[in-house]
């Protein structure tokens, strides 16, 4: 079976993917063929292309997709050939492809109440959602909680996730217009970076004392703007850094602002085992269902326009989600 297939033979700017046909062989044991009809694009994506994420080269790219199972191989039997399947989130990448085998302890079964573009824009995005404002740390209701990168797709869905949880959202966005859309997806503020002081905006609205919880995918602007807005016993949470890595935290430098917690999680770790990874999608999915959460699917791009979808992720011009359709 023949796969179109985006390859990084080298990492760098977008112009180094490659679209290759390539041979796709019959899945080994555990494995199953999926013929995919809509792939997420996320900003790990870029991590991988750019070096920022080190990995084995040549590499394909992507770690989240929908389709329909084409072939099964020995020893599975909770997968057969017609089902509808989803992933994300696994260290398996290659999900940039129209056809590609696929591990079943990491395979989902999808949902029929969704279509294929929706899952393929909300998976990942909300998985991580999930584990950040359920696991990495607990959001309670009537909290404040400060979110950079409002807009974008992890950004929209954490607005709409912790207004249901009761949570007062605070979000951060570049520009009038990245501002309005993050106030009409469950934030009760947000502070526009390119115009207005974030922590002494965060001051004003939490009368001095600062949120308990940062949630920060920016990374190096962001940093200071993040540390200065937590309250004592803050929770620091990066969980990207679009912007290039945050500088070191020292232990010291923790203790001096108000005994702060810092962490660096990742959706591989909360999503370790088939149970996790489960229990995740079943709680995005769900919260879909009774109207929780809203898409926001801005972008449509074809797989042999990649190298425009990685461009455009990475220069800021997107905002809510964006899916590749391999056809």
């Amino acid at each position: 079976m023949k796969s179109k297939t985006v390859l990084v033979h080298q990492t760098g700017d977008p112009e180094v993917l490659r679209v290759e046909t390539i041979d796709v062989p019959d899945p080994e044991t555990g494995h199953v063929t999926i013929r995919q009809t809509a792939i997420g694009f996320n900003y790990q994506d870029i991590y991988t292309r750019s070096g920022v994420y080190p990995t084995q080269l040549p590499t394909g790219l992507g770690t989240e997709a929908a389709g329909v199972v084409e072939k099964v191989g020995p020893g599975v039997s909770d997968f057969k050939v017609g089902d509808r399947v989803c992933y994300a989130g696994s260290p398996n990448l290659g999900a940039c492809a129209s056809v590609r085998n696929y591990p079943v302890a990491r395979l989902l079964h999808s949902p029929d109440f969704m279509s294929d573009e929706e899952i393929a824009a909300i998976l990942l995005k909300g998985m991580t959602v999930e584990y950040l404002m359920n696991r990495c740390y607990s959001v309670k209701e009537g909290e404040f909680v400060l979110m950079h990168a409002a807009a974008g797709g992890v950004g929209l869905l954490a607005g709409q996730w912790g207004k249901h949880l009761g949570a007062r959202m605070i979000g951060v966005a570049g520009g009038s217009n990245k501002v309005a859309l993050a106030l009409a997806n469950g934030y009760e503020f947000c502070i526009d970076r390119k115009s207005e002081d974030i922590a002494a905006r965060v001051k004003q609205l939490t009368n001095a004392v600062g949120v308990p919880v940062v949630f920060d995918s920016v990374g190096k602007d962001s940093f200071e703007a993040s540390i200065q807005s937590l309250s004592p016993r803050g929770y620091f949470v990066s969980f990207g850094s679009t912007t290039g890595a945050p500088p070191p935290v020292a232990a010291a430098t923790l203790q001096k602002m108000g005994s702060l917690y810092f962490t660096r999680p990742t959706l591989v770790t909360y999503t370790a085992s088939p149970q996790e990874l489960r229990d995740s999608a079943a709680a995005v999915f769900s919260m879909f269902k009774k109207g929780a959460l809203k898409l926001s699917i801005h972008q449509h791009y074809a797989l042999d326009d990649i190298v425009k979808a990685h461009a455009d992720l990475q220069s800021g011009q997107t905002t809510g989600s964006s899916v590749i359709i391999p056809s």
